[in-house]
């Protein structure tokens, strides 16, 4: 039923599984009115059969834009300025450049476009680890967008092969190569890397006021900076770390303050670009196969599990903000399982021990 008001404005007034619905039609013609009622009518009969009008879908520049770089801004750039600056934010410009995905809507992407999405890339002469990145830039945008509700599925993005990884382990017999062939500053840097396993951003944000000698048996060094909350911590120095350090820091006159490794950077610390020339001469007079300067922190956590380390201590040492992260570098050997069951089995036997009410020992035997 359609009644008229004063203003001769319409309104829709009608029941609805016995409720009454009463709107404004925002017409004063009598036909649109009607028209519209029934619109209502009939999207109220979707609802109530579980079909809901499906919300437009953004392109993948719009929801970049409008929901995931305020999103990806807001909790990378003050928390973690490098991750912020060097991933997500070259990463995005990367994908709004690439017309063809960037002007699809949501909906549209497919494996094929990310494909060549990915192929765009490698014909610009980039590299495949530049190129993975955006890919995982991508990856995480497409996921978001399913999590919040914008986009129903995401497709599956895979990365290109032959990309040189971090998780490279170095030998003892590189290592000492590499650190004999390696200049200043980049000697005593990988020296630090390779016996904390700090990241290398850790490593380069590190200050004398953070140094302690006095603290455990050679030292130790305070963390301030790193991805997560998790990554401040303090960590002993070994006798290689502590000589490193203390003889820059007396030839350096002792400071009190200030950046351990000084350079002339916007930051006014040393940065990997700095010494990148100088990895890249040093792994070419050792003929040393090619890692990247992360992979130092990667030899250390595989030495550190190697040596029979849990993944919880392994977890505080090397400032992951799950142990699951850690897991991956414990790998216990048979010899220490079954040394970890013996000293299971003389604990569970002294359990077995019981006091009789007169105070004598009486032995439980355990069944054989």
């Amino acid at each position: 039923m359609i009644k008229t008001d004063s203003t001769a404005i319409k309104n829709s007034e009608f029941v609805f599984n016995g409720r009454l619905v009463r709107e404004s039609t925002k017409q004063g013609n009598d036909k649109v009115a009607r028209q519209i009622e029934s619109a209502h009518r009939a999207a109220l009969a979707k609802g109530e059969v579980g079909i809901r009008e499906r919300k437009p879908v953004p392109t993948l520049s719009e929801f970049i834009d409008k929901r995931f770089e305020p999103w990806a801004k807001a909790r990378f750039e003050k928390s973690s300025p490098k991750t912020w600056r060097d991933y997500y934010r070259v990463g995005l410009l990367a994908i709004k450049n690439y017309k063809p995905l960037a002007e699809a809507t949501l909906s549209e992407i497919t494996s094929e476009t990310v494909a060549d999405f990915a192929a765009h890339r490698q014909s610009l002469g980039l590299q495949i680890s530049t190129v993975n990145s955006s890919l995982q830039v991508l990856r995480r945008v497409l996921r978001l967008a399913v999590e919040w509700g914008i986009s129903e599925s995401a497709p599956i993005v895979k990365m290109l092969p032959g990309e040189r990884h971090r998780e490279r382990v170095v030998t003892p017999q590189e290592e000492a190569k590499y650190l004999a062939a390696a200049l200043e500053p980049l000697g005593s840097v990988a020296a630090v890397l390779v016996d904390t396993g700090l990241r290398p951003e850790e490593c380069f944000r590190l200050r004398w006021e953070s140094m302690t000698w006095t603290n455990g048996r050679y030292g130790t060094l305070l963390v301030t900076y790193g991805k997560t909350a998790a990554a401040r911590r303090v960590l002993p120095m070994t006798p290689r770390v502590r000589n490193v350090l203390e003889t820059r820091w007396e030839r350096t006159g002792k400071p009190l303050e200030g950046w351990i490794w000084p350079a002339p950077t916007r930051s006014g610390h040393l940065e990997g670009s700095s010494i990148k020339k100088q990895h890249a001469n040093a792994l070419k007079a050792s003929k040393v196969r090619p890692f990247v300067l992360y992979s130092l922190r990667h030899t250390f956590l595989t030495r550190l599990g190697e040596s029979g380390c849990d993944a919880w201590t392994l977890a505080r040492i090397a400032g992951h903000s799950s142990v699951a992260m850690s897991t991956r570098y414990v790998h216990p050997s048979e010899d220490a399982v079954l040394a970890a069951v013996e000293r299971l089995g003389g604990h569970n036997s002294r359990h077995s021990e019981e006091t009789t009410p007169a105070g004598d020992i009486q032995t439980r035997l355990l069944p054989s």
